[in-house]
C-alpha cells in the first residue's frame, strides 16, 4: 500500500471526492505543513498553526498510480487561488502536495509543470516534504458520508 497527502481546500469535500476513486483503499483527514504540535480544528481554523487541512490517502498502486492521483488532485480544486477554495478563505485551505519520498517529489513537480501548460493562470500549489501528519478529530473523518446517512 502506498500513501499520498494532498491539501486542496476543506478536507471534508476533498475526502469525499477521493474516497470514491478505484484504488483508493483508505482516507484520513488531518493537518500538515504547520508549526504547532498536535493542532486542533479550532487552532487551525483560527490561522494560528500554519497547518493546511489535508487528506492522507492509502492507495493500491496496482490499481492507480501516484501520477493518476495527481490528475484527480488538479481536477478537484482550483490550484490558482492563494489560500482559498471557493467560499473557504485562509491559509489552511491552500493548495499543496506533500511528498513522502523523492520519487513522489519528482512526479509531483512534473505533474505541476504539465498542468501549468494546460491553464492560463499561475498555479500556486506548494510541493513540500511531509514533516508530520496530525489526524483530525474523529467527527471530521468521512464527515460528508456521515452527514448524508
Amino acid at each position: 500500500m502506498e500513501k499520498a497527502l494532498f491539501a486542496a481546500g476543506c478536507f471534508w469535500g476533498v475526502e469525499e471526492y477521493f474516497r470514491k476513486i478505484p484504488g483508493v483503499e483508505d482516507t484520513k483527514v488531518g493537518y500538515s505543513g504547520g508549526i504547532t504540535k498536535n493542532p486542533t480544528y479550532e487552532t487551525v481554523c483560527n490561522d494560528n498553526t500554519q497547518h493546511a487541512e489535508v487528506l492522507k490517502i492509502d492507495f493500491d498502486e496496482k490499481t492507480i498510480s501516484y501520477e493518476e492521483l495527481l490528475n484527480y488532485f488538479w481536477e478537484c480544486h482550483d490550484p490558482t487561488t492563494l489560500d482559498r477554495q471557493g467560499y473557504d478563505v485562509g491559509n489552511q485551505y491552500r493548495s499543496a502536495i506533500f511528498y513522502f519520498n523523492d520519487s513522489q517529489k519528482q512526479i509531483a513537480e512534473k505533474s505541476k509543470i504539465k498542468r501549468q501548460l494546460e491553464i492560463d493562470k499561475d498555479i500556486v500549489t506548494e510541493i513540500l516534504k511531509v514533516e508530520k501528519f496530525y489526524l483530525a478529530e474523529s467527527y471530521h473523518q468521512c464527515y460528508i458520508q456521515k452527514k448524508n446517512q
